[in-house]
């Protein structure tokens, strides 16, 4: 992993659950890190840790992925940094829960593709140009097994998971050959989303699964290494499933 020592790596949702482990990850092998998400205190803890920890250079930065200015003021803020970005994830994420599927509000599901998909795609398609007239780089999607095993819970959050695998294919066919663009398709991870599971969801969901349990939020992070280095690197348009073997 020595060549990500210096390297610029972007995640938002960073500051808890699977994005910080991936901080964590990338830094311990000499990235720096900007840490995005919408609670800039926890940002700005989780910044002052790796510094101290791994010895990079970590910028925290308060962000709501469903602004389509507040990506563009990332953007402004990652290049004033640190003058480039060399691995962009698109970690950040939201699935409400709702009663029924008739009971979906116009905002909850407006409020849902706008972190999943249209955040995803405003950063992606800056950032990957700014790459692909530079030195390239990576661009990770983090989706969701509910993308093609939709169930009636998170039916919102369903449709814009398949639509982000949908950017991670278009945007590498635009940005190519020097940026790669690729999906981690995450089944069942033991995040602070999990809390809120429904009374049973997580028994069923070890049954389902063919290794019998959910993921550690830290088991995303060797699959996000593969894709932001060279070892993945005829591999872009991919989707990798990381779901435990959900049939």
């Amino acid at each position: 992993m020595d060549e990500l020592t210096d390297k610029v790596v972007l995640v938002t949702g960073g500051s808890r659950g699977m994005g910080a482990e991936m901080v964590h990850a990338f830094a311990a092998c000499g990235a720096n890190v900007i840490i995005a998400s919408r609670k800039f205190d926890n940002c700005r803890v989780l910044a002052d840790k790796v510094r101290e920890q791994y010895e990079v250079r970590a910028l925290p930065v308060a962000f709501n992925a469903s602004n389509w200015s507040q990506c563009d003021d990332l953007i402004t803020a990652a290049y004033d940094e640190f003058g480039r970005v060399d691995v962009l994830i698109n970690n950040a994420g939201l699935s409400p829960l709702y009663p029924s599927l008739d009971q979906v509000t116009e905002d909850l599901f407006d409020k849902v593709i706008a972190v999943n998909l249209r955040g995803p795609f405003r950063l992606a398609a800056v950032i990957g140009a700014r790459m692909a007239a530079g030195d390239g780089g990576s661009i990770i999607n983090i989706g969701s097994i509910e993308a093609i095993r939709p169930r009636a819970h998170a039916l919102p959050y369903a449709a814009a998971k398949s639509g982000l695998h949908v950017l991670s294919e278009g945007f590498a066919q635009a940005y190519g050959p020097k940026v790669r663009v690729n999906t981690i398709q995450a089944g069942p991870f033991l995040t602070d989303i999990a809390a809120h599971w429904s009374e049973g969801m997580k028994e069923e969901m070890e049954q389902t699964v063919a290794l019998g349990r959910c993921a550690e939020a830290s088991e995303v992070t060797g699959a996000a290494l593969f894709f932001a280095t060279s070892a993945s690197s005829y591999a872009s348009g991919a989707l990798l499933r990381l779901d435990g073997g959900w049939p």
